[in-house]
Protein backbone atom coordinates (compact mmCIF):
# COMPACT_ATOMS: atom_id res chain seq x y z
CA UNK A 1 0.00 0.00 0.00
CA UNK A 2 0.95 3.56 -0.37
CA UNK A 3 1.63 5.44 2.30
CA UNK A 4 -1.43 7.40 2.34
CA UNK A 5 -3.36 4.11 2.35
CA UNK A 6 -3.85 2.47 6.30
CA UNK A 7 -3.67 -1.06 5.97
CA UNK A 8 -3.14 -1.28 9.41
CA UNK A 9 -5.13 0.48 12.40
CA UNK A 10 -5.15 4.03 13.49
CA UNK A 11 -6.83 6.07 16.24
CA UNK A 12 -9.17 7.21 13.37
CA UNK A 13 -10.07 3.67 12.58
CA UNK A 14 -13.80 2.87 13.81
CA UNK A 15 -14.45 -0.16 16.03
CA UNK A 16 -16.11 -3.31 14.25
CA UNK A 17 -19.00 -5.22 14.72
CA UNK A 18 -19.06 -8.71 13.22
CA UNK A 19 -23.33 -9.99 12.37
CA UNK A 20 -23.11 -13.86 11.66
CA UNK A 21 -25.30 -15.81 9.11
CA UNK A 22 -28.35 -18.51 9.49
CA UNK A 23 -27.39 -21.39 12.17
CA UNK A 24 -24.20 -20.39 12.71
CA UNK A 25 -22.33 -18.15 15.93
CA UNK A 26 -19.85 -15.68 16.51
CA UNK A 27 -17.19 -17.81 15.99
CA UNK A 28 -17.97 -17.45 13.02
CA UNK A 29 -15.54 -14.89 12.48
CA UNK A 30 -12.33 -15.95 14.73
CA UNK A 31 -9.86 -16.10 11.59
CA UNK A 32 -11.25 -12.63 10.60
CA UNK A 33 -10.65 -11.13 13.49
CA UNK A 34 -7.53 -12.45 14.24
CA UNK A 35 -6.44 -11.04 10.80
CA UNK A 36 -7.57 -7.49 12.03
CA UNK A 37 -5.60 -8.12 15.85
CA UNK A 38 -2.57 -8.47 13.66
CA UNK A 39 -3.21 -5.31 12.17
CA UNK A 40 -3.12 -3.60 15.31
CA UNK A 41 -6.70 -3.25 15.84
CA UNK A 42 -7.18 -3.57 19.59
CA UNK A 43 -9.39 -6.75 20.62
CA UNK A 44 -11.94 -3.59 22.14
CA UNK A 45 -12.84 -2.68 18.85
CA UNK A 46 -13.56 -6.55 17.62
CA UNK A 47 -17.32 -7.34 18.45
CA UNK A 48 -18.95 -10.52 17.48
CA UNK A 49 -21.90 -11.76 18.72
CA UNK A 50 -24.59 -14.79 18.58
CA UNK A 51 -27.82 -14.53 18.12
CA UNK A 52 -31.25 -16.83 17.49
CA UNK A 53 -30.99 -17.32 13.74
CA UNK A 54 -34.35 -19.07 13.26
CA UNK A 55 -36.17 -15.44 14.30
CA UNK A 56 -37.20 -12.74 12.44
CA UNK A 57 -34.19 -10.69 10.83
CA UNK A 58 -36.11 -7.19 11.98
CA UNK A 59 -35.94 -8.87 15.75
CA UNK A 60 -31.87 -9.38 15.31
CA UNK A 61 -32.18 -5.78 13.94
CA UNK A 62 -32.58 -5.05 17.69
CA UNK A 63 -30.14 -7.02 18.86
CA UNK A 64 -27.64 -5.31 16.45
CA UNK A 65 -29.02 -1.53 17.39
CA UNK A 66 -28.16 -2.91 20.82
CA UNK A 67 -24.27 -4.32 19.53
CA UNK A 68 -23.51 -0.58 18.14
CA UNK A 69 -24.47 0.64 20.90
CA UNK A 70 -22.57 -1.29 23.04
CA UNK A 71 -19.80 -1.11 20.92
CA UNK A 72 -19.60 2.65 20.65
CA UNK A 73 -20.11 2.66 24.61
CA UNK A 74 -17.08 0.51 25.48
CA UNK A 75 -14.39 2.09 22.62
CA UNK A 76 -15.84 5.75 23.38
CA UNK A 77 -16.07 5.78 19.18
CA UNK A 78 -18.26 7.45 17.24
CA UNK A 79 -18.89 5.22 14.62
CA UNK A 80 -18.59 1.30 14.19
CA UNK A 81 -18.42 -0.61 10.91
CA UNK A 82 -20.32 -3.43 10.57
CA UNK A 83 -19.21 -6.55 8.82
CA UNK A 84 -21.87 -9.42 8.37
CA UNK A 85 -22.20 -13.20 6.55
CA UNK A 86 -24.76 -14.23 4.89
CA UNK A 87 -27.91 -13.53 6.49
CA UNK A 88 -26.18 -11.14 8.69
CA UNK A 89 -26.86 -8.80 6.27
CA UNK A 90 -30.18 -8.56 6.48
CA UNK A 91 -30.84 -7.90 10.41
CA UNK A 92 -27.98 -5.41 9.78
CA UNK A 93 -29.65 -4.01 6.53
CA UNK A 94 -32.55 -3.29 8.58
CA UNK A 95 -31.16 -1.83 11.04
CA UNK A 96 -29.75 0.78 8.88
CA UNK A 97 -32.89 1.47 7.00
CA UNK A 98 -35.34 1.79 10.26
CA UNK A 99 -33.38 1.81 13.12
CA UNK A 100 -29.84 3.63 13.07
CA UNK A 101 -29.28 7.25 13.53
CA UNK A 102 -26.98 8.24 10.45
CA UNK A 103 -24.12 9.12 13.07
CA UNK A 104 -23.43 5.52 14.57
CA UNK A 105 -22.50 3.55 11.47
CA UNK A 106 -19.79 4.50 8.59
CA UNK A 107 -19.26 1.45 6.49
CA UNK A 108 -21.16 -1.77 5.47
CA UNK A 109 -20.38 -5.00 4.24
CA UNK A 110 -21.95 -7.89 2.71
CA UNK A 111 -19.88 -11.17 2.74
CA UNK A 112 -22.29 -13.08 0.28
CA UNK A 113 -25.59 -11.99 1.65
CA UNK A 114 -29.26 -13.34 0.26
CA UNK A 115 -30.24 -9.63 -0.35
CA UNK A 116 -32.44 -10.72 -2.68
CA UNK A 117 -33.17 -14.02 -1.99
CA UNK A 118 -31.54 -17.43 -1.84
CA UNK A 119 -33.40 -20.59 -3.43
CA UNK A 120 -31.14 -22.65 -0.47
CA UNK A 121 -33.95 -20.79 1.84
CA UNK A 122 -36.96 -22.80 0.47
CA UNK A 123 -35.78 -25.83 2.31
CA UNK A 124 -36.06 -24.44 5.63
CA UNK A 125 -38.42 -22.96 7.25
CA UNK A 126 -38.10 -20.76 10.40
CA UNK A 127 -39.80 -17.03 9.74
CA UNK A 128 -36.04 -16.27 9.00
CA UNK A 129 -35.64 -18.40 6.50
CA UNK A 130 -38.98 -17.34 5.19
CA UNK A 131 -37.31 -13.86 4.80
CA UNK A 132 -34.56 -14.98 3.09
CA UNK A 133 -36.46 -16.62 -0.46
CA UNK A 134 -36.70 -14.98 -3.33
CA UNK A 135 -39.74 -12.41 -3.50
CA UNK A 136 -40.44 -12.22 0.15
CA UNK A 137 -42.41 -9.82 1.58
CA UNK A 138 -39.23 -9.21 4.11
CA UNK A 139 -37.08 -8.76 0.92
CA UNK A 140 -39.52 -6.56 -0.95
CA UNK A 141 -39.96 -4.09 2.57
CA UNK A 142 -36.07 -3.83 2.90
CA UNK A 143 -34.82 -3.45 -1.44
CA UNK A 144 -37.90 -1.40 -1.98
CA UNK A 145 -37.16 2.38 -2.74
CA UNK A 146 -33.32 2.72 -2.25
CA UNK A 147 -31.33 -0.39 -1.55
CA UNK A 148 -28.62 1.50 -0.11
CA UNK A 149 -29.99 4.44 2.11
CA UNK A 150 -29.17 6.78 4.20
CA UNK A 151 -25.23 8.30 4.36
CA UNK A 152 -23.70 5.04 5.13
CA UNK A 153 -21.46 3.74 2.52
CA UNK A 154 -22.30 0.04 1.36
CA UNK A 155 -20.32 -2.38 -0.08
CA UNK A 156 -20.60 -6.26 -1.04
CA UNK A 157 -18.28 -9.32 -2.10
CA UNK A 158 -19.77 -12.14 -3.86
CA UNK A 159 -18.50 -15.53 -5.51
CA UNK A 160 -20.03 -17.33 -8.72
CA UNK A 161 -18.71 -20.31 -6.96
CA UNK A 162 -20.82 -19.26 -3.20
CA UNK A 163 -22.83 -22.46 -3.47
CA UNK A 164 -25.15 -21.63 -0.71
CA UNK A 165 -26.49 -18.21 -2.05
CA UNK A 166 -28.42 -18.84 -5.38
CA UNK A 167 -28.74 -17.10 -7.73
CA UNK A 168 -24.89 -15.83 -6.70
CA UNK A 169 -24.94 -12.43 -7.62
CA UNK A 170 -27.82 -11.97 -5.00
CA UNK A 171 -25.77 -9.82 -2.90
CA UNK A 172 -25.21 -7.52 -5.60
CA UNK A 173 -26.80 -3.88 -3.86
CA UNK A 174 -27.44 -1.16 -6.09
CA UNK A 175 -25.19 1.96 -4.96
CA UNK A 176 -22.57 -0.34 -3.13
CA UNK A 177 -19.64 -0.92 -3.81
CA UNK A 178 -20.04 -4.67 -5.60
CA UNK A 179 -16.76 -6.79 -5.31
CA UNK A 180 -16.50 -10.20 -7.56
CA UNK A 181 -14.33 -12.35 -5.68
CA UNK A 182 -12.60 -15.42 -6.74
CA UNK A 183 -14.17 -18.81 -7.12
CA UNK A 184 -14.72 -19.73 -3.34
CA UNK A 185 -17.37 -21.22 -0.74
CA UNK A 186 -19.87 -19.52 0.62
CA UNK A 187 -17.71 -19.98 4.10
CA UNK A 188 -14.48 -19.07 2.44
CA UNK A 189 -16.02 -15.66 2.11
CA UNK A 190 -15.50 -14.91 6.15
CA UNK A 191 -11.67 -16.74 5.63
CA UNK A 192 -10.13 -15.51 2.30
CA UNK A 193 -7.01 -13.71 3.01
CA UNK A 194 -7.79 -11.86 -0.54
CA UNK A 195 -11.26 -11.09 0.68
CA UNK A 196 -10.12 -9.63 4.09
CA UNK A 197 -7.72 -7.83 2.85
CA UNK A 198 -10.27 -5.87 0.49
CA UNK A 199 -12.61 -5.87 3.23
CA UNK A 200 -9.82 -4.31 5.76
CA UNK A 201 -8.79 -1.69 3.06
CA UNK A 202 -12.56 -0.93 2.73
CA UNK A 203 -13.25 -0.06 5.69
CA UNK A 204 -9.95 1.29 6.52
CA UNK A 205 -9.61 3.98 3.60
Amino acid sequence: PSPAHAATYTPSSNPILFVHGWNSSASTWNTMISRFQADGWPSTHLRAFSYNTSQSNATTAQTVSQEVDKLLAATGATKVDIVTHSMGGLSSRYYLKNLASSGKVDRWVSLGGPNHGTSSANTCFSTACIEMRVGSTFLANLNSGDETPGSFTYGTWWSSCDGVINPADSTVLSGANNTKTACISHLALTTDATVYGQVRDYINP
